[in-house]
C-alpha cells in the first residue's frame, strides 16, 4: 500500500496556484514542475476561483461552517435522544411509585 503523502503547505499552494494564474502557465508544466498530480493542482486552482468569486461555489469558510454546524447537529440530536430516554424512564418510575 503506497503512503499518503502530508497535505501540502497553504504557502505551497498559492504559489502553484499563482504560477498557473498570474503567469499562464499550463496546469501540467506546473504541477510536472513541483511533482504533484495535475489533478491536485487543477482542484486547488478552481478552489481559488471559488474564493476569488469567479467561480460558483463553496468557499473554505463556508465548507468549514457546515462542517461545523454538522458537527454541532449530531451532538444536539444525540442530546435529544438522551432526554428522551431520560423522561421515558423517569415516567415509568413515577407511576410505580404512585
Amino acid at each position: 500500500m503506497p503512503k499518503s503523502r502530508p497535505p501540502y503547505a497553504p504557502e505551497f499552494r498559492a504559489e502553484a496556484v499563482r504560477l498557473v494564474r498570474e503567469q499562464g502557465r499550463k496546469i501540467r508544466a506546473v504541477s510536472r514542475e513541483l511533482g504533484m498530480s495535475d489533478e491536485a493542482l487543477r482542484l486547488w486552482v478552481r478552489q481559488a476561483e471559488v474564493e476569488d468569486g469567479r467561480r460558483e461555489g463553496m468557499t473554505e469558510a463556508e465548507k468549514e461552517e457546515l462542517r461545523r454546524l454538522r458537527r454541532e447537529l449530531r451532538i444536539a440530536q444525540e442530546e435529544r435522544e438522551i432526554l428522551k430516554k431520560a423522561a421515558a424512564f423517569f415516567a415509568k418510575e413515577s407511576s410505580r411509585t404512585r
